[in-house]
């Protein structure tokens, strides 16, 4: 009799805990209005739940009344508990991309593979292009998506758009990058994606590299360094 009490006491806190976290959850999307979080998990601080939007990880109360954006550190580990969880966010956001929508550039063996947001007009994008073969010998798969910094309707984005209509993307991108004319050809594209994109992941300049494992370079990396720091990344 003892026993089955205290199974029956154990499966109420168990339901009890459910209804109270499912409470919370409905508070905090409450709270977030049309923004639709991917996940919302309790945090190592009670009455903290870890939400995630995007490729964004903030911090709310229970009640979803207070949040809290920045980084969660366990002193006592010496533990940044943010910055994987924001690498594993921006990593399931890069994977919904279809290599279709993108232009790639790849090696005879890939080892590593980086996604390379670019303007065409800028210069470290130039260099960094202009060096494509160099990551392609690291086995760098190097797959390229467009960020015109100038917005939309700007020569930039006119240049991304007549690149991807182009009959060979890899060469009218090259062309383009050259300094070359290409034909300013416009169809549906995936500009304006590839900025919406961009700009969730907090990106400010160009090149913007986001790596494998979902975190973020921004500025020209030489590919020696970067290859350096994708095998240290891979162990």
């Amino acid at each position: 009799m003892r026993i089955l009490s205290a199974a029956v006491v154990a499966a109420f806190i168990s339901v009890t805990a459910l209804a109270d976290r499912a409470a919370d959850e409905a508070a905090i999307r409450k709270a977030l209005g049309n923004l639709e979080p991917a996940s919302i998990e309790a945090s190592p601080i009670a009455g903290l739940y870890e939400v995630v939007v995007g490729p964004h990880v903030i911090y709310m109360s229970a009640d979803g009344r207070y949040m809290l954006q920045g980084e969660l550190v366990d002193v006592q580990k010496q533990v940044n508990l943010t910055e994987p969880r924001r690498r594993q966010a921006t990593r399931a956001l890069m994977d919904n991309i279809s290599e279709d929508d993108m232009i790639v550039f790849r090696p005879q063996k890939v080892k590593h593979t980086i996604t390379v947001f670019t303007d065409i007009d800028c210069g470290y994008c130039r260099k960094l292009h202009s060096e494509l073969q160099q990551y392609l010998d690291a086995g760098i798969e190097v797959r390229y998506m467009f960020f015109p910094r100038a917005g939309k309707g700007s020569p930039s984005y006119k240049k991304a758009v007549a690149v991807w209509c182009a009959d060979d993307r890899r060469q009218a991108l090259t062309d383009a990058k050259n300094g070359k004319a290409i034909e300013m050809k416009t169809c549906a594209n995936p500009v304006d994606r590839h900025m919406q994109l961009v700009r969730q992941l907090g990106a400010r300049g160009t090149p913007f590299i986001v790596l494998e494992d979902g975190s973020t370079q921004p500025g020209y990396v030489p590919a020696k360094p970067l290859a350096r720091l994708l095998d240290e990344k891979s162990r």
